[in-house]
């Protein structure tokens, strides 16, 4: 593959990495809201039973229901940083094929 054809290659997979992104910020997001939204109704059941407040932080942590939406929310945010690193990637890689396409075109000229 030339380099030209790579550059175009390593574009289509940026415009593919940028479009999953958006996909996997919204899951994201969404795992977020479900775990802060759980542990804060858990945390209210508790407070309602009698527990300490500080303690009822560590005990609807340790709820199976909890600490599995706080395994999705860093799940999810592990994949999110994953793509925005694929990004970076793909755009140095593009820099240096541009780069390299403007030595051979300027080499060409003189």
């Amino acid at each position: 593959m030339d380099i030209y054809n790579e550059l175009q290659y390593k574009i289509k997979i940026l415009d593919a990495t940028i479009k999953e992104l958006t996909k996997t910020g919204r899951e994201y997001a969404q795992a977020y809201t479900n775990y802060r939204v759980a542990l804060a109704k858990e945390l209210l059941k508790l407070k309602d039973e009698g527990y300490a407040i500080t303690l009822a932080g560590d005990i609807a942590r340790g709820k199976p229901e909890i600490a599995r939406l706080k395994f999705e929310e860093i799940s999810k945010e592990a994949i999110y940083k994953a793509n925005l690193e694929s990004i970076n990637a793909t755009k140095l890689t593009i820099k240096i094929l541009q780069e390299q396409i403007n030595k051979e075109y300027s080499s060409e000229q003189v």
